[in-house]
């Protein structure tokens, strides 16, 4: 079977922005959810909760916001820790490359809670649909964008740490063909 050629990076739209995430820890155990280009049958990853920044957030707002959008669990910024790491990240997807600016932020609840999908927008109700929480040794086996979300998971007061500038793609950003 031959597979159709994927669009030339320069074909594919190019888009920067900044971006917050937020790590929401519970006992030891991490919220995921699970993410996928829709171009690349079978893909699969988990990711944290986040995405971009709104024109006039900050980026404590934004991951506040991002997280209450995904998740359906409402704080107020004042409450999330950080940022505690801070990268730049480029994501190749068949249909776009999106090259994001981006700070975690850490969130410890008491108890676990259920994921509220509801307000996902079009694109995500597409791309995204599991969830769950995880333990550290359940990350050291999954796929995982960051790939240091296993090791930001046990953060413990140290400074902001850099993850410095990275590629995670389905398609790489030079790809040309299948």
């Amino acid at each position: 079977m031959v597979k159709d050629p994927l669009p030339e990076p320069a074909h594919r739209g190019r888009k920067t922005r900044r971006g917050a995430r937020v790590l929401v820890r519970c006992h030891g155990r991490v919220l995921l959810m699970s993410d996928s280009d829709p171009g690349v049958p079978g893909s699969s990853w988990w990711v944290l909760p986040g995405g971009g920044i709104d024109e006039g957030e900050s980026p404590r707002e934004a991951a506040a916001r991002e997280l209450a959008e995904e998740t359906g669990h409402h704080v107020v910024p004042q409450a999330l820790t950080g940022p505690i790491a801070h990268r730049v990240v480029t994501h190749g997807y068949s249909d776009r490359i999106l090259v994001q600016d981006e700070d975690f932020f850490l969130l410890d609840v008491e108890q676990e809670f259920d994921v509220d999908t509801s307000a996902f927008t079009a694109t995500e109700r597409t791309r995204m649909g599991r969830w769950g929480w995880f333990s550290q040794q359940q990350m050291s086996s999954m796929e995982l964008w960051p790939l240091q979300a296993r090791e930001l998971a046990a953060w413990r007061g140290q400074l902001c740490r850099e993850l410095g500038t990275m590629d995670e793609s389905t398609v790489p950003v030079a790809a040309t063909s299948w």
